[in-house]
């Protein structure tokens, strides 16, 4: 979906096209039926992923008061009945394991929120997070493999968008994401 059908607030990030297709792609909704989206946003991922999947449940955790008002607005222009929306910041009680969750921003060093993502898995449920900062990327992935998250997996993506300049054009970089995937291990407790 194009980032311009979403409606958008200035101080509230989104998960960009490219990397939402990535991100989707990564957890296997194909055979999901409980995503957890957590630090919604404006919702982009959760409401592509409903689109995409309409059977599935998503649950969209965010804090920001202005975000939730555009998560709400964007739930709305899209009908997306599947989406439950849960305000707080996780870790938070989500009624239901899940078999995907997706964990987006840079709301401060990742590792409680991987744990906690981890923990409302299902067994071989896929994890798949986004970074800007580097230092994030590199405590998540110490993290991961400390606890022996399976398959993990790790890319960075710079994209970049033809645009007009002057009388010709070019391509406008956006700044590097980090994509880290891996997997609940098929018998964790």
């Amino acid at each position: 979906m194009k980032d311009e059908l979403f409606l958008r607030g200035e101080t509230v990030p989104m998960t960009k096209e490219a990397v939402r297709a990535l991100a989707i792609a990564k957890l296997a909704l194909h055979r999901a039926s409980h995503l957890i989206d957590v630090g919604a946003g404006t919702g982009s991922v959760s409401i592509e992923a409903a689109l995409q999947f309409p059977s599935l449940r998503v649950t969209a955790i965010e804090r920001n008061p202005a975000a939730l008002q555009l998560l709400a607005e964007n739930r709305q222009h899209f009908a997306c009945h599947n989406i439950a929306i849960l305000p707080g910041v996780a870790p938070l009680p989500v009624a239901a394991k899940a078999d995907a969750a997706f964990m987006g921003g840079s709301a401060g060093p990742p590792t409680s929120r991987i744990d906690w993502s981890l923990r409302q898995l299902h067994p071989g449920g896929r994890l798949v997070m986004t970074f800007i900062l580097m230092e994030n990327l590199t405590t998540a992935l110490a993290h991961l493999q400390q606890i022996g998250a399976q398959d993990i997996d790790c890319l960075q993506m710079q994209v970049s968008a033809l645009a007009p300049l002057g009388s010709g054009h070019y391509f406008k970089p956006n700044n590097p994401v980090f994509v880290i995937a891996c997997q609940k291990e098929e018998h964790h407790v």
